[in-house]
């Protein structure tokens, strides 16, 4: 391998949404620092079941709709 071509890799502290934290070895930032998610599965709708609906509000989807409403002859 060559040398001096990678990454500092160095433990950190990784804070949830809920507030527990880990440890893990990664690039980010340097040895010691902490990263505070804004998303984690804890929080996101993907693993969460997806309780949010999707607003349109007249909008891209509410276009879609009007433009392709024959299409399948509905």
């Amino acid at each position: 391998m060559k040398k001096d071509i990678h990454p500092d890799y160095h433990t950190i502290k990784v804070v949830m949404t809920d507030g527990t934290e880990y440890f893990t070895r990664s690039t980010y930032g340097s040895e010691g620092d902490t990263l505070q998610l804004d998303i984690d599965p804890n929080s996101h709708p993907a693993w969460t079941g997806g309780d949010r609906q999707l607003m349109d509000r007249g909008g891209r989807v509410s276009r879609f709709k009007n433009k392709y409403a024959g299409f399948l002859g509905s």
